[in-house]
């Protein structure tokens, strides 16, 4: 009887795996995203309402200040989900990224804090929807989670809790992007805060439920 090598026993296997097609891996992410984000969207237009001013609202500074932010979060935060998505993958050694898009913002509103009227720092700062806001893109970032779970079914994710954070973090900035045309918060102070604590919060949930969620 002859024994088989170890190589020639691994060529063998490998010759009956099927071939993952190129790209795969990204095409399932944004899959996922683009479902949970169009029922989160549902749920923005339908639940919370859209504003009315939305037109031209989507022209000013304001609303185009948050999108710039949760935007530039969300894409910071997919690189590290398309890294996690891969077995074995080394650490994410570029998450202070997030930190630049936050950074930024916290200046600018320092700057508003400054020039503003001591009287109205405070309103500045919590608006009249601050936990409203907080558990909005919290919650509505659920979907975008599940459709991001859905995605990784078919992956092969080892730094599990790693992953969990990471699509916690995209789902929730994907989430404050839509929730942004219910709001009609305008103070770069109100956005740093609460918006920051929403996406905050689905990325602690994330890495909370990512190493049950995410177990092959």
């Amino acid at each position: 009887m002859t024994l088989m090598r170890t190589e020639d026993l691994i060529q063998a296997l490998a010759a009956d795996t099927p071939r993952v097609p190129p790209h795969m891996a990204e095409r399932r992410v944004f899959a996922g995203l683009l479902l949970g984000a169009a029922a989160t969207f549902a749920l923005v237009a339908l639940a919370l309402g859209l504003r009315s001013d939305l037109p031209g609202s989507m022209m000013q500074g304001h609303f185009l200040m948050k999108w710039a932010y949760s935007l530039s979060l969300g894409v910071i935060a997919i690189f590290a989900v398309l890294r996690a998505a891969r077995p074995e993958s080394p650490p994410w050694r570029s998450a202070w990224l997030l930190a630049l898009p936050f950074g930024l913002l916290l200046a600018g509103s320092a700057v508003e804090l400054a020039i503003a009227p001591a009287d109205h720092r405070m309103a500045m700062l919590m608006g009249h929807s601050n936990w409203k806001c907080m558990a909005g893109v919290s919650l509505l970032s659920l979907p975008i989670f599940a459709g991001l779970l859905w995605a990784f079914r078919r992956l092969a994710p080892t730094r599990l809790r790693t992953a969990g954070a990471a699509l916690g973090l995209t789902a929730g900035a994907a989430s404050a992007t839509l929730y942004a045309l219910h709001c009609n918060e305008v103070t770069a102070t109100f956005v740093v805060t609460w918006y920051t604590l929403g996406i905050m919060v689905s990325g602690l949930i994330g890495a909370l439920v990512g190493p049950r969620l995410l177990r092959w």
